[in-house]
Parts: C-alpha cells; structure tokens; sequence
C-alpha cells in the first residue's frame, strides 16, 4: 500500500512539473453545532400567574397546558426553563420578554444561561 501512494504522489509529481499546473485540494469541510442556551424565567412575588402563562404562550409558542406547568415549576422552584435556543434567539426572547413586562409594569424577568 505505501509502494502505491509512493507511485501515485511521483506520478502526480511528474504531471506538474510537465503541464506546470497544480491541483488544489479543498480542506474538509467540518461543520461546526452552533451552541445552545437556556431562556429561564425567574419568579416574583408581584407578577399574577396568569400574567406567566400569556408571556409562555406569547414568546415560546407554548400551549397553554405547557404553559400552566412551566408556571407552576417557576412559582414552586424559583425558575423553569422557557426553552433552549442558539445564543441570539435566546437573548432576543429574553429581552422581549423583559421589555414587554416592564412595558405592562410587571417585574417578571428572563435571564440567558449555557445549556
């Protein structure tokens, strides 16, 4: 086998040198997972529940059983997780978030966290 490669490359080398060209060789192509971060909603003691469920329904596309469920999780352990995203769509629904409750006089906030 290295007898052959041995050949190949001497012939190869012979090509160039005779049309005096060379071919290039495309690196390969890795294609790289973008990274993923969680969209966490942080509990309040001000913010209505029902308030939480119309922004889980609103910015993440939940139903609202989902949504009710996420509620619950936030209002018993403090925080639950939204949905995991590539960094800008997760920094970009936490900030939605964020500005729309502020904008109705809510304290509910969205916080960006490596998955």
């Amino acid at each position: 086998m290295d007898q052959k490669n041995s050949i190949d490359k001497d012939q190869e080398r012979l090509l160039e040198e005779e049309s005096g060209t060379r071919a290039l060789v495309r690196p390969e192509e890795k294609t790289k997972v973008p990274s993923f971060y969680k969209v966490l909603i942080l509990n309040d003691d001000f913010t209505p529940r029902e308030y939480v469920v119309h922004v889980l329904q609103k910015f993440f596309k939940k139903t609202e059983q989902e949504a009710t469920h996420l509620m619950l999780q936030v209002h018993h352990k403090g925080m639950g997780v939204a949905g995991v995203f590539t960094c800008e769509i997760a920094e970009t629904k936490a900030y939605q978030v964020n500005e729309y409750s502020k904008k109705h006089k809510y304290p509910l906030k969205c916080v960006v966290e490596a998955a």
